[in-house]
């Protein structure tokens, strides 16, 4: 369900030297003369960035619309907002106007952030916890496809020319006419319908649609008991999120797991990777590029069969540690860029920082919240941690132009540190989930011992 959010995360990436002509030409047809190159560099910024600002804005919003209008109805819903970006995008060309691009990153961005936290809620609510981090895994391997499939039509003898890179924008149309398609076919979270509409027929019939079989007896007893609990509180908003003593912890877990995702300095990769090989020597960098994107992809299906055996917790120290060592052979590839052997060990360094992010940072916060938290303080608690999200994508897409500048081959040492933190901060505080009901990890938390 979220090719549009990998889409949207790499399309901006290939087309830069296009875009930057076009904010060139636009100028010069309004005022005469060209832009200067550090206000081009500004507005490149902000159109990579906005879409994160937009970010922020949509994953905030995620509980209230969840709520409101149930899961199902409110990923059909949001649809909407991608149509209008990607068409904002797509007419930039016609109108003569950079500003028509800002605004469609925005309107993307923010489709995202409710899609980002709409769709792991969705995933986690439906699945049967045997499988639960398998079908949470299935969230990011639709984002790097996403990205993969940005990256190869962000070729410049496909769409990604200077006449054809507003198709390459607007093509993010295209999954969200699919998904308002086919969203109607699917059944609404039983969760939902049992814990918070009281629907307990209605949350029977979802069930045995998505297991297959007529004895969910069990699943609906889970439910019931966890409905029960819920009863005695009331629905948790975000300000009583953080007052809360026993939901401190939890989304400090949540919070610190998704800043080790984006501060990793994955998104600056994907956001500059051709640039980075460019700085490497590498010939032919878009190539390397969509190596990085096939690489991507194929470690998240390795995550999909590793996820429930391994569990949550080992799979993303692995990758953080894993991650740290790249970002250190990354700094030495452009520390000796002028030595023709070691432009092949940026490559290496790039490959293997995505594949261990994909490993653990990459599909593991985004389904680890929903199972940190019961079913009234969930929806609370995935908007917080993806707008902690945003906001550290944000900062990373503004800023990494500018360290790059300022640090030049030691910029990926900050990122190394980040990772050592978080690396740390997992092994002492994060509880592994593989197998356990929500119930039982949440009692984790409060301190009762788990159920037997």
């Amino acid at each position: 369900m979220l090719p549009p959010f990998g889409y949207n995360t790499g399309v901006i990436n290939a087309p830069e030297q296009q875009l930057r002509a076009f904010f060139n030409a636009t100028w010069m047809e309004r005022y005469g003369e060209p832009i200067k190159p550090g206000v081009c560099t500004i507005v490149w910024s902000f159109a990579v960035a906005i879409f994160s600002v937009g970010g922020m804005m949509g994953s905030f919003s995620v509980g209230v619309i969840a709520n409101k209008f149930g899961r199902r109805k409110s990923m059909f819903l949001v649809n909407i907002l991608a149509l209008i970006g990607g068409g904002l995008m797509g007419l930039c060309t016609l109108c003569s106007s950079f500003e028509m691009i800002i605004a469609g990153r925005l309107i993307i961005g923010l489709f995202c952030g409710l899609f980002t936290g709409l769709t792991p809620m969705y995933v986690g609510e439906v699945s049967p916890t045997p499988l639960r981090g398998a079908f949470g895994t299935l969230h990011q391997l639709g984002v790097v496809i996403g990205i993969l499939i940005a990256q190869i039509f962000g070729l410049e003898y496909l769409l990604g020319s200077y006449k054809l890179w507003p198709v390459l924008l607007s093509l993010t149309v295209l999954p969200a006419i699919v998904q308002c398609i086919l969203l109607p076919f699917c059944p609404e979270s039983p969760r939902y319908l049992l814990i918070n509409l009281n629907e307990e027929e209605q949350a029977r019939k979802a069930l045995v649609r998505l297991r297959g079989y007529e004895d969910v007896g069990k699943d609906m007893q889970d439910m019931k008991e966890e409905s029960a609990k819920m009863a005695m509180e009331k629905k948790v908003t975000i300000p009583e999120l953080f007052r809360i003593a026993a939901y401190r912890q939890p989304l400090l877990i949540a919070v610190m797991l998704h800043l080790s995702q984006q501060l990793s300095g994955i998104n600056a990769v994907f956001y500059y990777s051709t640039g980075i090989f460019k700085s490497a020597g590498v010939s032919q960098p878009i190539y390397a590029t969509i190596g990085a994107g096939v690489v991507n992809t194929v470690f998240t299906v390795v995550s999909l069969f590793l996820v429930e055996r391994a569990g949550r917790r080992t799979l993303h120290l692995i990758g953080l540690g894993g991650m740290a060592i790249s970002a250190l052979a990354m700094t030495i590839a452009l520390l000796l860029k002028d030595i023709e052997a070691v432009r092949y060990l940026s490559i290496a360094a790039v490959f293997a920082f995505v594949a261990m992010f994909e490993m653990g940072p990459g599909p593991i916060p985004w389904f680890i919240v929903a199972e940190l938290f019961s079913q009234g303080p969930r929806p609370a608690a995935m908007a917080v941690a993806g707008c902690s999200n945003w906001t550290a994508n944000f900062l990373v897409g503004i800023s990494f132009p500018k360290l790059e500048e300022l640090c030049g081959p030691y910029v990926f040492i900050i990122f190394m540190i980040f990772l050592i933190i978080f690396f740390i901060f997992t092994y002492f505080k994060v509880p592994e989930t593989k197998g356990r009901t929500f119930d039982d990890i949440a009692r984790g938390f409060s301190g009762a011992p788990p159920e037997i």
